[in-house]
């Protein structure tokens, strides 16, 4: 098998028939029914060739498997139904959000998973699936569905964890702290609409399964695409909100940013004011005239300083009053 082939096995009534390779098990389908389900990651020009050639790929779709870095999409190709979808990797460590891509080919006889990048471990989903030979028998499209609801409960999660991290960063600008946050609220604002970007076309791709004629598509599994719809739609309107939330936390930081630098302002000028009334007296009495009151008393030091402590200490007391200080 080539060495991006993480898995490849023919499913009858939902049971589990190892095969040696494609061909092999393309023919096991062809004669025997059942079908197939191809498991790829990250696949070169060749080995993609060869799953086009054994299984008549669309060229199109070959395309789609080999580009990541697509939006997500439901398109009909012939009797195939080819599907892009983002997956979403939250990163505790920088509280980021990296994302990777899989695309699904479907047809009443396959199903290939290609896998670029990170999240989503479809070993797992596959092994889940494995497990519920009664749901497997719906054929390819049930394969569709685990993967779909499989990146949709990722959604779930990271949504969740973006939540906390709102959270946190709401009680930061709203503590007593004198810092700024605007950095981290722009940076994650930008983590939420990466995540937005994965989530909002999702739903009109689900849309396009109710709505046109999929090939081979047993109806029974209707209802479990609008389930996984209306978890994509509760994620949708969550990043919705939390775009909103950060743009008004963001407002809220800057607006206490001038708040504190208006109470400084203030405090400068307070202080200005007190300095300069012995700024003033210091001024006078420098000026080296004959004839300054109390120049030559002997307590005239002293009436000058107590003068000056009185006017200072009753224009503190009056800021301080004021809240300027």
């Amino acid at each position: 098998m080539p060495r991006v082939i993480r898995d490849l096995a023919v499913y009858r009534h939902g049971i589990r028939h190892d095969v040696s390779d494609l061909a092999h098990a393309w023919r096991s389908v062809v004669d025997d029914g059942g079908f197939l389900w191809l498991g790829l990651v990250e696949p070169t020009d060749s080995e993609m060739a060869e799953a086009a050639h054994v299984l008549g790929l669309h060229p199109l779709s070959v395309e789609d498997a080999l580009h990541a870095h697509q939006r997500p999409k439901l398109e009909r190709l012939g009797d195939t139904l080819v599907c892009v979808f983002k997956t979403v990797f939250y990163d505790d460590a920088t509280s980021g959000i990296e994302t990777g891509e899989v695309i699904v080919v479907c047809s009443p006889r396959f199903a290939v998973t290609v896998r670029h990048g990170i999240g989503a471990q479809l070993a797992d989903t596959r092994a889940g699936l494995e497990a519920r030979p009664e749901f497997l028998a719906h054929g390819p499209y049930a394969v569709l569905h685990a993967v779909l609801d499989t990146i949709v409960d990722d959604y779930v999660v990271i949504a969740g964890e973006l939540e906390q991290d709102i959270a946190e960063i709401e009680h930061r600008v709203f503590s007593d702290d004198a810092t700024s946050d605007a950095e981290d609220i722009y940076l994650l604002k930008r983590e939420v609409i990466e995540f937005r970007r994965a989530v909002k076309p999702l739903g009109q791709a689900i849309d396009a399964i109710f709505t046109g004629d999929v090939p081979g598509l047993d109806p029974a599994l209707v209802p479990f695409f609008r389930d996984v719809d209306d978890h994509v739609e509760r994620v949708a309107d969550m990043v919705d909100g939390f775009d909103e939330l950060l743009t008004g936390v963001l407002q809220a930081d800057l607006a206490q940013i001038q708040v504190r630098q208006n109470a400084d302002m203030r405090r400068i000028t307070a202080w200005v004011g007190i300095a300069a009334v012995p700024t003033m007296v210091a001024g006078v009495y420098g000026m080296n005239f004959d004839h300054m009151p109390e120049l030559h008393s002997r307590y005239g030091y002293a009436v000058v300083m107590g003068a000056l402590l009185f006017t200072c200490s009753m224009l503190w007391r009056r800021f301080r009053k004021a809240g300027w200080l």
